[in-house]
């Protein structure tokens, strides 16, 4: 049997409204619409279901047992529908902000920082997304963009952020066993299949052959250690909050290396960010001088 389809989803609207407020008059003044198009609506959804949905009283309405049955569908309905249209679109007088950068820059740098962002600019509207590469396609709806790499791997105009510093992390009780370089093959090393500044760099050149876990991502890396699986590098400062959140700590405090890639903040030409977009940007480069 073909799904019965109700004529009017403004029908519903207005049920919802009606059962909110007990009140045909109070429907209407919420809706700005008249009390007898409020009226002439319910009536025409209750004939359409074929049951009364409100008891009518002199200055107020209740809902009749079917109508209690309906409303909570009706407003979750309604809801997902509101939600869903402010997430895409916003709410008027909101700023719509697009901001794509990488997972570990993401959970370990910005995000114990945003607050003060959205604190000073409660108008504007964050969607974050992630990326695992620079040179990810990027969706058209992105309005900053906060890359991984070499100079010559960032296109359009960009902002230097800062580098980074590689050092070996693990839990208390694995760092603690770690007393030389050399101890660190003792251990399986998790390596970021996607740098290229990895643990070549702080290995002793002789010694035991080490043992690998490759993944994709900082983030795994930091996990996997955090769950004993063994030695992570860190990647400060973009790492540092990760590291505190997963109770990490450094091998061999001073054992480091300075990376040979940074963060940029690349975005269209200047003239086209839009208010909001500089307002994230002048914030972003006064918290990076800190950092």
């Amino acid at each position: 049997m073909p799904m019965r389809r109700i004529p009017s989803l403004n029908w519903l609207r207005v049920f919802e409204a009606a059962a909110r407020t007990g009140s045909f008059a109070r429907a209407a003044e919420a809706l700005n619409m008249s009390p007898p198009a409020i009226s002439q609506q319910i009536k025409a959804l209750e004939g359409y279901l074929g049951q009364n949905l409100f008891d009518r009283g002199a200055r107020s309405v209740t809902l009749t047992e079917a109508g209690h049955a309906f409303l909570p569908a009706v407003a979750r309905s309604l809801h997902t529908v509101e939600r869903t249209a402010e997430s895409l679109f916003g709410r008027p007088g909101l700023h719509l902000l697009s901001i794509r950068c990488s997972a570990v820059f993401l959970s370990g740098w910005l995000i114990p920082r945003l607050g003060r962002f959205r604190s000073a600019h409660p108008d504007v509207q964050l969607t974050l997304s992630t990326e695992v590469l620079a040179e990810d396609p990027v969706p058209t709806s992105t309005d900053l963009r906060i890359s991984f790499g070499l100079p010559s791997d960032i296109r359009g105009e960009a902002d230097p952020l800062f580098g980074e510093r590689i050092y070996p992390v693990a839990l208390p009780a694995i760092a603690a066993a770690v007393t030389s370089p050399e101890d660190l093959a003792a251990n399986p090393l998790i390596e970021i299949s996607t740098h290229r500044a990895n643990w070549s760099a702080l290995l002793p050149a002789s010694g035991p052959e080490p043992r690998f876990i490759y993944c994709d991502t900082t983030m795994a890396a930091l996990a996997l250690a955090a769950a004993g699986e063994g030695i992570a590098l860190a990647r400060a400062p973009a790492s540092h909050h990760l590291e505190t959140v997963y109770s990490l700590i450094p091998c061999l405090p001073g054992l480091e290396v300075t990376g040979t890639h940074s963060y940029f903040l690349s975005f269209p030409a200047q003239s086209g960010l839009s208010d909001a977009a500089r307002a994230f940007r002048g914030w972003l480069l006064r918290e990076a001088k800190s950092a």
